[in-house]
């Protein structure tokens, strides 16, 4: 089977509303597109009815495939089975929830055809959030970008396009706190940014509420980079010098002064703060010993329920037919086929 020329890779979760819209815009792109093109879904658990709709798209278009986790695992594992799945020339990830339009995609692919290796879509405008999203997510982006020893593109996100080679480099980091855009700056290559304009979602709600963001944020800082352990010493350090100057203050006093320094209140707020600094710095050393812990174990990244892939139609194809490959049952889908044509009754 010969490689396509572009994979898009689609996480999906509990997408059910946009879906119908998603196909319809994918299916004018890759008509703009021109070219041999795949799109592989991966369903990362949906409860809704994003599955039965993923089959029935597949059913219908040969150029759909779709990955089903076995339960969620989460938006960057997707990103990475997706990405496992691919097989072409260029590899494109993008959102379902069509805030970012799949019509950059052309864009993207002629950047890559100047010898560009990855092609990003930065954010020039971006509709329909809030003004509290928008400033904590400037102010991350430029906090990371400080904090680690590589360079990584403000104000994008995980819409880029990559080439075979960046996937290939990709598929070896197997790390268990995944963050896909960090990693696609850390292997390097030749990249430069495309601008869009970013719209509101269509419709549904956003899979990242403040939680999420916080421990993806969190994931992001700790997978690359080693100075909150660094600022955690610097603290130390900080708060032993204070100690040191407060005792050779309260000694002066005594001595040179005959005074003593009143303070039960002092001795208990101290005292509470350096219990507190020293929760922090064991918080923070927890962190980096619980992901070690994690990556020990080696557990597969995600676990593949099932693989979904169109089932050319024949004069009498089945709705479905399973077969083997290891342990995932994979599903060939076909349309219904049409029924056959009825010849009229002559009359008598």
């Amino acid at each position: 089977m010969p490689r396509p020329e572009v994979s898009l890779v689609i996480p999906i979760y509990n997408e059910e509303e946009v879906l119908p819209q998603l196909d319809a815009r994918l299916l004018q792109m890759l008509a703009k597109l021109g070219v041999e093109s795949e799109v592989v879904f991966v369903d990362d658990g949906s409860k809704d009815r994003s599955l039965e709709l993923l089959r029935a798209m597949v059913a219908r278009e040969p150029r759909y495939r779709a990955v089903s986790f076995s339960r969620n695992f989460g938006h960057q594992r997707a990103i990475t089975s997706g990405m496992d799945a691919s097989r072409g020339k260029a590899v494109v990830v993008m959102d379902a929830d069509l805030q970012d339009p799949p019509e950059v995609i052309v864009e993207m692919l002629a950047k890559w055809r100047q010898g560009y290796d990855v092609v990003y879509g930065r954010r020039r405008s971006r509709t329909g959030e809030s003004w509290f999203k928008l400033v904590t997510a400037k102010i991350f982006y430029r906090l990371f970008a400080a904090m680690i020893p590589i360079e990584v593109p403000l104000d994008t996100g995980d819409f880029r396009l990559m080439s075979r080679r960046v996937v290939v480099a990709l598929r070896e980091l197997r790390e268990t706190h995944r963050f896909v855009r960090g990693l696609v700056a850390w292997v390097g290559f030749k990249q430069i940014a495309v601008e869009y304009d970013r719209a509101a979602r269509f419709a549904g709600e956003t899979k990242y509420p403040l939680r999420k963001m916080l421990a993806f944020a969190f994931d992001g800082i700790m997978s690359f980079s080693i100075l909150p352990l660094r600022m955690a010493t610097y603290l130390g350090v900080l708060v032993g010098a204070a100690s040191v100057l407060y005792a050779m203050s309260a000694i002066v006093a005594h001595v040179f002064l005959n005074a003593t320094v009143p303070g039960w209140t002092t001795t208990v707020v101290l005292v509470s703060f350096l219990f507190s600094v020293q929760l922090l710095v064991t918080g923070v050393l927890g962190e980096y010993i619980g992901r070690i812990y994690e990556e020990v174990k080696s557990r597969p990244l995600y676990v593949v329920g099932e693989r979904i892939r169109h089932k050319p139609m024949r004069k009498r194809a089945q709705t479905r037919d399973f077969e083997s490959i290891g342990d995932v049952d994979v599903i060939e889908v076909a349309a219904a086929a049409p029924p056959a044509p009825t010849s009229a009754k002559k009359s008598d």
